[in-house]
């Protein structure tokens, strides 16, 4: 059967028309927002504001597409092998992983080396030598130690998901794979997938969300904020598997795709949706608890106290609806997780609600009381949203949609949840 796609006329038009009004928001940044100027606290907001903007998407939307490669490389350690049909769809996802690195590592350079204190307050020398918390971490929070473990940390995903997406095509030129061959293989995958798990818990499971983003309130921490952090992203990378799997079955792709495998999506989807729940209380709830000021201020920032209200409360107790309450009513029950057109609802809700989340965590470090939303926030999300397209696009229009060698294809052809 032929698996190769060709991109209808449609999507490319949407590809081009995010990416356009994605490139009109960021020029319109430049003009309106001054972005080289000097900017201290509060000296000038917009400044910070398109910084903080791109600081947002970019970590947000590289961790997403990382999530996918982690995908892949948990099931191949699992030995599961329901996935393996739909396999393609987090490979060709995983595949934008050195695009949107780069683009990250690019927006970390110019803020360490354009010295935005207004961003991360522990680039300032002055401030660092006279303040006892600051000074303690300045081995850690130090812009030589920021950029290398950033640039070691991506270069690494690269790598490791290049070589296990190389591994997957090269298992189609080579053609059907005998028990001993299969065995190997399989071998082979798995300890690479080992690889970079390891690299992906050193990483995203706890040092890189401390430096991109908790260290924008330098005196405030949590222990619990990576794992936070990377069940926002684990879920809204499972969701946008999720998305171009229905889209692809929409398009008459992927026919070994069925309800069970989308069921097994929904339930990761449900699980880890609740995982974050669970998260986000532990930690809010512990800190309401203790009442130390350093702790509180972080969620004072974002809610404001018993008296006045801050300006991001709607947007906190938004991502607590759009991120838990929904997913926990919607997904609860089985008939949904089975619902192609419901799942693609909920997964794009599961998407924007940590978008949100990443919002919420950025900028009332950086902009403070300066809260707003505008062209720019969302025509900058269209940017990352059209690159992410096109790069599935690219990826999914030169290869096999389906893994038709993998020795677990028959498995996943089967599956039955």
């Amino acid at each position: 059967m032929n698996h190769h796609f060709e991109l209808p006329g449609t999507y490319k038009k949407w590809t081009l028309g995010l990416l356009i009004v994605g490139l009109a928001a960021l020029l319109w940044g430049f003009i309106m927002y001054h972005p080289f100027e000097h900017a201290g606290h509060g000296e000038n907001i917009n400044s910070t504001r398109f910084w903080a903007v791109l600081l947002q998407n970019s970590t947000y939307w590289l961790l997403v597409v990382n999530t996918s490669m982690f995908f892949i490389c948990i099931t191949t350690m699992a030995h599961g092998g329901w996935q393996v049909t739909l396999r393609r769809v987090p490979e060709a996802i995983s595949s934008l992983v050195p695009v949107l690195g780069l683009i990250t590592l690019v927006i970390l350079i110019a803020l360490v080396f354009g010295n935005r204190t207004d961003i991360y307050h522990w680039l300032d020398k002055d401030a660092v030598n006279n303040d006892k918390i600051l000074y303690g971490k300045k081995g850690f929070l130090s812009p030589g130690f920021f950029l290398i473990f950033s640039v070691i940390s991506v270069g690494l995903w690269a790598l490791i998901g290049k070589k296990m997406r190389s591994m997957s095509l090269q298992s189609d030129k080579e053609g059907h794979m005998d028990y001993e061959t299969g065995k190997k293989w399989i071998w082979k995958n798995t300890v690479w997938a080992s690889l970079f798990t390891v690299v992906f818990t050193l990483t995203v499971g706890s040092t890189l969300p401390w430096l991109w983003l908790m260290s924008i309130d330098a005196h405030w921490y949590s222990t619990m904020y990576s794992w936070y952090t990377f069940a926002s992203t684990f879920v809204s990378g499972l969701s946008l598997i999720a998305i171009f799997v229905i889209y692809l079955k929409n398009q008459g792709q992927l026919e070994y795709v069925n309800d069970e495998h989308l069921h097994d999506l929904g339930k990761f989807m449900f699980a880890f949706s609740i995982f974050w729940a669970y998260l986000w209380f532990s930690q809010y709830m512990l800190i309401w608890y203790s009442n130390q000021p350093e702790e509180t201020r972080y969620f004072i920032d974002r809610i404001g106290t018993a008296e006045k209200g801050g300006p991001y409360r709607g947007l906190f107790f938004l991502n607590l609806i759009l991120n838990f309450l929904a997913p926990l009513l919607l997904m609860m029950k089985k008939a949904p997780k089975r619902n192609w057109t419901a799942m693609m609802f909920l997964s794009i809700m599961i998407v924007f609600g940590h978008w949100i989340d990443f919002y919420q965590m950025v900028m009332p470090g950086a902009l403070h009381e300066h809260a707003e939303m505008n062209f720019f926030e969302f025509g900058i999300a269209a940017l990352f949203i059209g690159i992410i397209m096109w790069g599935v696009g690219r990826y999914i229009s030169k290869n096999s949609l389906l893994a038709s060698n993998h020795p677990y294809i028959k498995e996943s052809m089967i599956h039955h949840t």
